[in-house]
């Protein structure tokens, strides 16, 4: 018995063994064949695992070309060959529209998430049809094994054919089957029609028909159609063409001309320094119409002749020159030009003067000189810089001996008024620019006073006299201006006068106190006097105190306030305010003779004379009348104007009784005009190139923000910010704090890539603008989103730009809108209607579409589908049959097939 149940127990342990061997994969001596279709089911099991979420998170890549679409990849290797096996998904659950940017297979074959299997080879398509067969034989039977639906496909013939076959296990009984291919050329004129695309689509399940316009069948019908306008590049081409045959037929009439094209910112600001490319290349308006049911090939002709102003909807998508948001384009517009400048600017610290950079004599300049040679293109940017250098110095140096021959000639300077002030504002060569066109006027005004004295014969022997008397310059002006005492102080103002130097009436230089009936002997030797002050009376004598005419305060630029302000630092005053206060000093003393300091005091400066008591109030009284007043003035000169020594006090004992109309000028125009040349002619190449930057960047910057854009709240910020910027970065420059070894330098470069940025996003707003002005949402929307899109570069140089990334947008365009884009589409010209063959309908204002694209479905219950069996189980869900995709135009044509077939 123990033996019988031992070998009972030894024949079921070898059956236990026979049936584990029996289970056992020996991949040893399984073909290659079945090991590839095992590699593909483990990949796609592992994706399957992971999800969409799973994948993203191990390094999924995006496409460029859509927002929602993502990709895996690995390789497999069959044999000798080795495959490519990537994944497509959406992290998206929503059905995209096809108005959305969709890859290229989804929109072919309305499919979600997808394989693609493709050799790895130059052409990355399978040439042999066997091949290709047995490859989606593999993935299919890998992905039912995973019990997955994706679709896969697999790309074959040649890649420009864009072909492609597959299949999709549906999880019935059904089975999708796809096949897509491409004519290039020759595309049969019944093609070219929607009633033969419809009969096409027809012929695939209705098989024992020959004629289909006598059958009706329910297709599902969704169309897309795509305008385009015609680029700048089109629009010069025909203008050329036209131009040559207008030519060749006046060539007989020279008489005849043909005016010039008109560009079209021929009426922008920058326009006189620059004409800019449109950025807007062309618009595409893509019109969709919705879905319907089309029952006959009649139908579809009467569809063909259809507006498409009866579409559903009118999406328009702007196509934008690449060199607008990529480094591949040349630098445009101001920011080249201001480039060029700071690399001037760097390179002028190694020269001492502006002659250097056009000398030839100079050989520690050899970077600062250009050559006569061609250069090659490895060194054309250097001798680009290098030529601009030496163009600066020569036009600077022209530039100041025509400014010299102006001021020796006493000829008004050009576009410089000589309005008698100076804007402080501007950089300091414009304001000694502004100060010689005035000391030309000054000059010009004392040679008309000459040549007006000597017109009679007394008069010019008695001026000569004076002249001959004094022989410096300032003498001669003194003495030509003493014969003209009566109409030089006639035309004085007090306009000039201290805020302190208030008075009552205006009086000519002859006027006399009238408030006294008795006049003193003093009154007859008042000279200069502009009126009486009120009821201020003189301390030492009870006589009225009189406000002199002076003359007015000396024009200055910067470096002279500068200049000043370091003098009175250093010594408490500078000359300028000695010669002014002794100026105003002698005119007072000759207005008020018998005056003393302290009367002067109380007149130019109240803050200096402390009142003991209040003077008296109201108009002053005529002591002939034996009228009371508070006179002498009780009060004190300040602690400051009554210290030992007192600067103030000095000038007075030192100024002479004279007044203004007899004073040497504080301004001498002839000393200042010189000074100015002598700065001009003098000036060190970087404060020439300092100055010459801060007023491009600002010159620049008004000038675009003259540019009307309409409300593009964006572009008003980027405005105020680049001045902002530039406020900063050009303040070292201003307050003369460069230098060779500054960090302003690297600041200028980075103002210029921010000022490219800036010029670029403005031409693109007034671009627009120009075109929707009737529709401004239309360009608000356009900018707005391209500003997105461009924003992450403007922080950084156009040299690290994404340039792989294109600007897309699709706007969807109102009702009220569609009229305006429709009038983009001007009708063609003779020459264009001549060049373009109209072979397609559906024409928008005389323009075929450059692409038709429709949808054909065929939606079947599976039960009526002859491909149905009566012997299997009722299938009663309405699907999708079959489904054909064209997209193309006369010369070109696309057919993507899918159709559901019962395995």
């Amino acid at each position: 018995m123990a033996s019988s149940s031992k070998a009972n127990l030894a024949e079921q342990d070898e059956g236990e063994e026979a049936e584990e061997i029996e289970h056992f994969n020996d991949f040893t001596l399984a073909s290659s064949w079945e090991r590839f279709i095992s590699e593909i089911e483990a990949t796609c099991r592992q994706w399957l695992a992971d999800g969409p979420k799973r994948l993203l998170e191990k390094g999924a890549v995006h496409l460029d070309s859509s927002d929602n679409i993502y990709k895996v990849k690995s390789e497999l290797k069959n044999a000798a060959k080795i495959y490519s096996m990537e994944y497509y998904f959406e992290i998206s659950g929503k059905i995209a529209d096809w108005n959305c940017t969709l890859h290229d297979l989804q929109l072919c074959f309305g499919v979600k998430e997808f394989l693609v299997i493709s050799p790895q080879s130059a052409s990355g398509v399978v040439l042999d049809a066997p091949e290709a067969t047995k490859l989606l034989s593999a993935v299919s039977i890998a992905l039912a094994n995973c019990s997955s639906l994706w679709p896969a496909f697999v790309p074959v013939h040649d890649p420009s054919r864009k072909a492609f076959i597959g299949i999709q296990n549906m999880g019935t009984i059904f089975t999708r089957r796809f096949e897509a291919d491409r004519i290039g050329s020759q595309v049969p004129i019944k093609f070219m029609h929607l009633e033969g695309l419809y009969e096409l689509f027809v012929s695939k399940f209705a098989y024992c028909m020959s004629d289909h316009s006598m059958h009706l069948f329910r297709v599902h019908l969704l169309m897309k159609l795509t305008y385009q306008t015609l680029s700048n590049d089109e629009d010069n081409y025909d203008d050329i063409q036209e131009a040559d045959t207008e030519n060749a037929e006046s060539e007989t009439s020279p008489g005849c001309g043909n005016p010039n094209r008109k560009h079209w910112d021929d009426d922008c600001p920058w326009n006189e320094w620059y004409s800019a490319e449109d950025p807007v290349m062309r618009f595409d308006l893509v019109v969709t119409w919705s879905e319907k049911v089309v029952e006959s090939s009649l139908e579809m002709a009467e569809m063909e002749n259809a507006s498409p102003h009866e579409a559903e909807k009118w999406i328009l998508a702007p196509n934008l020159y690449p060199n607008l948001d990529s480094s591949k384009g040349d630098r445009i517009g101001f920011a080249s030009q201001l480039h060029l400048l700071v690399n001037a600017l760097e390179m002028s610290f190694e020269a001492p003067f502006i002659e250097d950079f056009v000398s030839v004599e100079n050989p520690g300049s050899d970077n600062l000189e250009s050559t006569m040679v061609i250069p090659p293109p490895t060194v054309l940017d250097r001798v680009l810089k290098d030529l601009f250098l030496e163009a600066i110095a020569v036009l600077w140096i022209e530039f100041v001996q025509e400014i010299r021959w102006h001021w020796e000639e006493s000829q008004p300077l050009p576009k410089i008024p000589a309005n008698g002030s100076i804007d402080l504002a501007t950089c300091l060569i414009n304001q000694k620019l502004q100060m010689l066109a005035i000391c030309i006027g000054k000059k010009r005004e004392l040679n008309e006073e000459f040549e007006d004295c000597i017109g009679t014969k007394d008069d010019a022997s008695a001026n000569m006299e004076e002249v001959n008397k004094v022989g410096d310059e300032s003498s001669s002006f003194h003495a030509r201006s003493q014969a003209f005492d009566e109409k030089r102080d006639s035309l004085l103002t007090p306009e000039g006068f201290n805020g302190s130097k208030t008075v009552e009436s205006k009086f000519s230089a002859n006027a006399q106190d009238v408030h006294s009936s008795d006049k003193s002997t003093l009154d007859s030797i008042r000279r200069g006097s502009a009126g009486p002050v009120g009821s201020m009376k003189l301390l030492k004598l009870c006589q009225s105190l009189h406000a002199p005419f002076t003359q007015s305060a000396p024009l200055m630029t910067e470096d002279m306030h500068e200049e000043r302000l370091r003098a009175i630092e250093t010594f408490g005053f500078s000359f300028l305010e000695r010669e002014t206060l002794s100026s105003d000093m002698s005119a007072f003393k000759a207005a008020n003779p018998g005056a003393v300091f302290e009367d002067f005091i109380r007149w130019y400066s109240p803050r200096d004379w402390e009142n003991d008591e209040s003077e008296a109030k109201g108009p002053s009284t005529d002591l002939t009348e034996g009228m009371n007043v508070d006179w002498p003035p009780q009060g004190r000169l300040s602690r400051r104007m009554s210290e030992s020594g007192n600067f103030w006090r000095k000038i007075w004992d030192e100024a002479p009784i004279l007044p203004a109309s007899e004073q040497k000028p504080l301004l001498d125009p002839n000393r200042e005009g010189e000074k100015i040349l002598h700065y001009l002619e003098t000036m060190q190449p970087h404060q020439l190139l300092e100055q010459m930057v801060c007023s491009a960047f600002r010159a620049s910057a008004d000038t675009l923000n003259q540019t009307n854009y309409g409300s593009l709240k964006e572009m008003d910020t980027k405005m105020d910010q680049l001045y902002l910027t530039m406020a900063s970065t050009l303040r070292p420059l201003q307050v003369n704090l460069l230098s060779n070894t500054s960090d302003t330098i690297e600041d200028l470069q980075r103002l210029c890539v921010v000022f490219e940025h800036v010029e670029k996003l403005l031409i693109l707003a007034a671009s627009l603008h120009r075109r929707f002005r009737q529709v401004p949402r239309i360009s608000e929307a356009i900018f707005s989103n391209y500003y997105n899109f461009y924003l992450p570069t403007m922080g950084i140089g156009l040299a690290d730009v994404d340039t792989q990334k294109e600007f897309d947008m699709k706007l969807q365009l109102s009702q009220n809108e569609r009229q305006v884009v429709s009038n983009m589409f001007t009708p063609p010209t003779a020459n264009q209607s001549w060049r373009k063959v109209l072979s397609m309908g559906n024409h928008l204002n005389g323009h075929e579409p450059i692409l038709r694209e429709i949808i054909f479905s065929m939606h079947d219950n599976a039960s009526d589908n002859h491909y149905a069996s009566s012997s299997h189980r009722d299938y009663q869900q309405d699907t999708e049959t079959y489904r054909m995709y064209t997209c193309g135009t006369s010369n070109d044509l696309r057919v993507a097939l899918s159709i559901i077939s019962y395995d």
